[in-house]
């Protein structure tokens, strides 16, 4: 990782995040949560240079050890093992930034909740912060590949069975 001014695969702290009710009664008026997450920007780079979506597309990253308390599996060191290879599709691992005043440990990308902030909201969110953190290629890619993985996952009716 390192510090960057530009959109693409940026980490954004503390967005806010609107989250509508499970449950709709009337469609005129809805009551939401307002949350806030670190959020990695998953949207393409092409569309936001060239403001093509109204919507940019967020996922929470969270730092390792904070997602330990909710995923026990990361507890233990085959979990983070298994994070680190890639086998746990809903979630990517970023390696550590030790650029000063950008120290992050391990941070996890969470590809299970995925959400769409306005585009000129969270353009002026990330003016607001300044300087932050972004992927480089490859790895803005094998993180791209990786979303790309979770979401293009087929559910078989029946599944081959395991070899004894």
């Amino acid at each position: 990782m390192r510090k960057a001014s530009r959109q693409s695969k940026v980490i954004s702290y503390s967005c806010p995040i609107i989250v509508p009710p499970a449950t709709i009664e009337e469609y005129k008026q809805v009551e939401a949560d307002v949350i806030t997450y670190d959020v990695l920007i998953m949207s393409q780079s092409c569309d936001l240079a060239n403001k093509k979506i109204d919507l940019v597309l967020v996922c929470p990253v969270w730092p390792l050890r904070a997602i330990e308390n909710s995923v026990p599996h990361f507890r233990k060191s085959s979990g983070k093992e298994d994070l680190r290879r890639g086998h746990l599709h809903a979630f990517h691992l970023l390696n550590k930034s030790e650029i000063d005043k950008f120290t992050e440990d391990f941070l996890v990308v969470d590809f299970r909740n995925v959400y769409g902030v306005h585009y000129d909201f969270l353009i002026e969110h990330l003016r607001r912060q300044g300087d932050r953190l972004r992927l480089l290629p490859p790895y803005r890619e094998h993180l791209a590949q990786a979303f790309a993985r979770f979401f293009m996952r087929v559910g078989l009716p029946a599944d081959i069975p395991r070899f004894k």
